[in-house]
């Protein structure tokens, strides 16, 4: 078989187009690693002097929690969110086509609940659509989005709520990923790529001044910028493509690391596949067809940020790049020892340098208190893990919106 190939590369014309597609691919890589390690590296940094504590008031809030058949863990939600609120503030919780006793559990602790029947009609788009709208009956200065199996960590309401009052911007908490009570090695490794995709990058791009993506829960919307945008959709990453509208009509979203959010990754293995599988759909969907539109944006509207945006857009799950990195290094290094140009495994090579400074240095940054060195080498397996959830992506992609089986999750001491 080596000889086929090598007699096959012998073939100048053949040998120019394989070198030429290697270094493309090559070349195509470059761009998602470049922005990976830029973020990771910024994020290194000291944290830019803030004065929107000192001037910025507490402002009127209402928290707004969608939850659909929540019944097992909104207690631990609704728990770390009353003492954060203030006499003004309201507590609404939508029953989103519940047949559980998750409405019955809100009213216990004073939440407004609004209980929605429409089948037809399911996603968490909806249920955030369906809350808005009471909400615009008596509108406050900032409504807050808590998922209903997350736990607010103190403070975070009134710290994400506070600058979103001073930037007139959409602001996001730090949203990051427990492990479950008995964790596998691969969930040590999705705990990392998590804290890469919403603690590392974001931090970075704060530092750099630029905005971030919007991540689901956590979420401060100022009423005078979410009452401009439609939010009833089946999207299965509704929050990505809601930061995403409101920054092209120019309300980019502005990321705070100080107020901090958590959620459970799943214990159960099917859950936690059904998890990925929309997480990272919806990801790779939104990637391919809004990078154009934000490019197209950025140019039409002279915007730097929108551009920043489209590029973060591009760097895909880290499990897919590592993946696309892999396969490409070994093309690359086969061609090579069968006499094409070393240029691409060069290259390849330098990418993937940049690729293993990034995670090493958010780990060592970011990570190492919560996840042991011996979580990296866990990584091969929970790439193994995911390559059918990719392959699943070409052949049938997820686009409804599946809720995820939940575990109950602790609420952190204050």
């Amino acid at each position: 078989m080596y000889q086929g190939f090598r007699f096959l590369l012998t073939d100048q014309p053949l040998l120019l187009v394989v070198e030429i597609a290697l270094l493309a691919i090559a070349l195509g890589l470059l761009v998602p690693i470049s922005v990976l390690f830029i973020e990771c590296i910024a994020a290194l940094f000291p944290s830019r002097r803030i004065t929107w504590q000192v001037v910025a008031p507490r402002p009127r809030v209402d928290v707004l929690v969608p939850a659909h058949n929540e019944a097992a863990g909104i207690r631990a939600t609704l728990n770390t969110l009353l003492p954060q609120l203030t006499a003004p503030d309201r507590l609404v919780v939508v029953a989103d086509n519940c047949d559980d006793e998750t409405a019955a559990i809100a009213r216990t602790f004073g939440a407004t609940v609004l209980e929605r029947q429409e089948p037809t009609r399911k996603g968490k788009g909806y249920a955030l659509d369906y809350g808005l709208r009471f909400i615009a009956l008596n509108p406050p200065a900032v409504v807050v989005v808590i998922d209903a199996d997350s736990v607010v960590h103190p403070g975070a309401v009134e710290l994400i709520s506070r600058l979103a009052t001073a930037t007139a911007r959409p602001v996001q908490a730090t949203y990051l990923m427990q492990q479950p009570i008995n964790p596998e090695p691969k969930d040590a490794v999705s705990a990392l790529a998590f804290m890469v995709k919403n603690l590392v990058r974001p931090t970075g791009l704060d530092r750099l001044r630029l905005p971030c993506l919007l991540t689901g829960t956590g979420m401060a919307l100022p009423w005078s910028v979410i009452r401009e945008v439609s939010l009833a959709s089946s999207n299965i990453v509704e929050d990505m493509q809601l930061g995403l509208d409101l920054a092209m009509a120019g309300h980019a979203p502005v990321f705070c690391s100080d107020a901090k959010v958590t959620g459970l990754l799943p214990q159960q293995k099917q859950a936690a596949k059904s998890q990925r599988t929309r997480w990272e759909h919806g990801h790779l969907r939104t990637l391919l067809t809004q990078v154009p539109k934000l490019l197209r944006a950025s140019v039409r509207q002279k915007r730097f940020d929108l551009f920043a945006i489209a590029l973060d857009l591009c760097v895909p799950p880290l499990s897919l790049l590592v993946m696309l990195w892999s396969a490409a290094m070994g093309g690359a290094l086969l061609a090579a020892g069968l006499g094409a140009s070393w240029m691409p495994t060069i290259l390849l090579a330098m990418e993937g340098l940049l690729f293993s400074i990034s995670i090493v240095a958010a780990w060592v940054k970011f990570g190492r208190t919560n996840l042991p060195m011996l979580t990296l080498l866990a990584v091969p397996l929970y790439i193994l893990w995911k390559i059918p959830l990719y392959f699943a992506f070409l052949v049938r992609p997820q686009r409804k919106w599946i809720r995820t089986q939940r575990d109950i999750l602790n609420a952190p001491e204050a």
